[in-house]
C-alpha cells in the first residue's frame, strides 16, 4: 500500500496581506500529479486544511474541486483530521456519508480508538486519527471515563488518547496514526502561530513508539522525532521569512502486510518562492534587472548606512512582489550610532542629501547659496515670532 502524508495547507492563507489561494492551487496541482505519478492508495491529510475555522468561500470550493478529483478520477482514498486551526465540526459534517465514497474524515476525539480499515492488494491497514486535542476539551468530551485530574496538560491529553488506541489494535495488522500535534524538541518557525505559552502544547513522542507510521501535522518544517517513522510532513509552501531556506515536499510511505517498507520525500515546487536578499540598494536594483525568478515573494535587508528615499517603491521596479523592507545598514551595532550622527547634521547637509538621491547630482555653488539664504530667512522668521 503506497500513502502520500501532507498537511497543513492553510488554505485561504493571507501573507502580509496578500492572498496565497493561487500559489496553493498551483501547489495542489503538483500534489495530484504526484498521487497519478506515484500509483497512490491513499492521502493522508494531517490537519490545518484550512487557515481559520470559518474559511473564505472560495478556500472551500478549491478543496472540494481537489477532493472530487483525487477521489473520482484517481479512486484515491483520502483520510483527514482536523487540525487547531480548523473547526472540527464545520469539517466533520456529512463525514459518515462521505465514508461511502471513500472520503474519510476523523474529526470526533471520542472516536480516536475506532480505525478506518483500508486493503489493497491483500494488505490490510488500520488507519486511527487523532485531532487537535487541547486538554480543555478531551476533559469535556471524555468525562465520564476520566479520573479527577488525570488530564491536566496537552501532553497527558494526548498521551491518554494514544494509549486509548492502543488498546483497540488488532494484532497482526499495520497501524498508522495521523496526529497534530507539537511534538517536543522538535523544530518550529514562525509561521505556527503557537496556541500555548512556554512550551504547554508539547507532548511526547515515546507513546507513538508501538505504531507502524505515525503522520504528524502541525509543525511546517518537513522533520522527524524520535524514530525516523514518527514524521511531520511539513507544510504546503512557505508561510513565513523563516522557512525561507526550507525544501517543502510531501512524503510517500510504503507499507505491506508486516509494516513499513520505506518512504522518501517528494518535493514541492511553488510557482513563486518566498526568498530573503540582503544588500546595498544600487546592488540589488542592478541584480533585479537579470534576476530570473524576480517575480519571487521578497523580503530585503538593505546594508545602506545612509539614509535613502523611497528605497521600497525603487525596488518594486523590479521585484513586484516585495513584501517587506529592512534597513539593517542603518540599525546595526556600529552602523546604529553612525546613522544617529547622520541625522543630528545640519539642515543644509541633509536637504543637499535629499538633493543628490532625487536628482542624481550635486547642488551648484548658485543653488547652495539660494538654499542657505532660504533657511537664513526661515531661522530668522521663527526667531521674531
Amino acid at each position: 500500500m503506497r500513502l502520500i502524508h501532507t498537511s497543513d495547507w492553510h488554505l485561504g492563507r493571507l501573507f502580509h496581506n496578500l492572498s496565497l489561494l493561487e500559489e496553493q492551487q498551483d501547489l495542489l496541482e503538483q500534489l495530484f500529479t504526484l498521487l497519478q505519478e506515484q500509483q497512490a492508495d491513499v492521502l493522508l491529510i494531517v490537519g490545518d486544511i484550512y487557515d481559520r475555522s470559518v474559511p473564505p468561500a472560495k478556500a472551500v470550493e478549491v478543496l472540494d474541486a481537489f477532493l472530487h478529483r483525487v477521489i473520482e478520477d484517481l479512486q484515491v482514498a483520502v483520510i483527514i483530521i482536523p487540525g487547531n486551526h480548523d473547526s472540527s465540526e464545520r469539517l466533520g459534517f456529512g463525514s459518515r456519508q462521505l465514508r461511502a465514497a471513500g472520503l474519510h474524515i476523523l474529526a470526533d476525539l471520542k472516536q480516536v480508538d475506532e480505525p478506518v480499515t483500508l486493503e489493497v492488494g491483500g494488505v490490510q491497514v488500520d488507519f486511527y486519527g487523532l485531532p487537535y486535542a487541547d486538554p480543555a476539551t478531551v476533559k469535556s468530551l471524555l468525562a465520564d471515563e476520566l479520573e479527577e485530574d488525570q488530564i491536566t496538560d496537552f501532553n497527558s491529553a494526548h498521551t491518554y488518547l494514544v494509549e486509548r488506541i492502543k488498546q483497540q489494535f488488532t494484532p497482526g495488522r499495520p497501524r498508522v496514526l495521523l496526529s497534530h500535534c507539537f511534538l517536543d524538541g522538535a523544530a518550529e518557525t514562525d509561521s505556527e502561530r503557537p496556541l500555548a505559552l512556554g512550551g504547554a502544547d508539547r507532548v511526547d513522542w515515546q507513546p507513538l513508539a508501538d505504531f507502524d507510521y505515525v503522520a504528524l501535522g502541525h509543525l511546517h518544517s518537513p522533520q522527524y522525532k524520535g524514530q525516523e517513522f514518527i514524521r511531520y510532513s511539513g507544510s504546503l509552501m512557505k508561510y513565513s521569512f523563516s522557512e525561507a531556506r526550507q525544501n517543502k515536499s510531501v512524503t510517500l510511505v510504503e507499507l505491506n502486510a508486516e509494516g513499513l517498507v520505506d518512504y522518501q520525500l517528494l518535493p514541492l515546487q511553488p510557482r513563486r518562492d518566498l526568498r530573503i536578499l540582503e544588500g546595498d540598494l544600487e546592488t540589488l536594483l542592478a541584480q533585479g534587472e537579470t534576476d530570473p525568478h524576480r517575480d519571487d515573494f521578497l523580503l530585503v535587508r538593505l546594508t545602506d548606512t545612509e539614509a535613502l528615499l523611497d528605497p521600497m517603491n525603487k525596488l518594486r521596479q523590479v521585484y513586484p512582489n516585495l513584501l517587506h523592507l529592512e534597513k539593517t545598514g542603518l540599525a546595526a551595532g556600529s552602523d546604529l550610532q553612525l546613522a544617529r550622527e547622520k541625522l543630528k547634521r545640519g539642515e543644509m547637509d541633509m536637504f543637499a542629501d535629499f538633493y543628490q538621491q532625487v536628482q542624481g547630482e550635486s547642488l551648484s555653488a548658485e543653488q547652495l547659496e539660494v538654499v542657505k539664504k532660504a533657511l537664513a530667512d526661515i531661522h530668522r522668521e521663527d526667531s521674531g515670532r
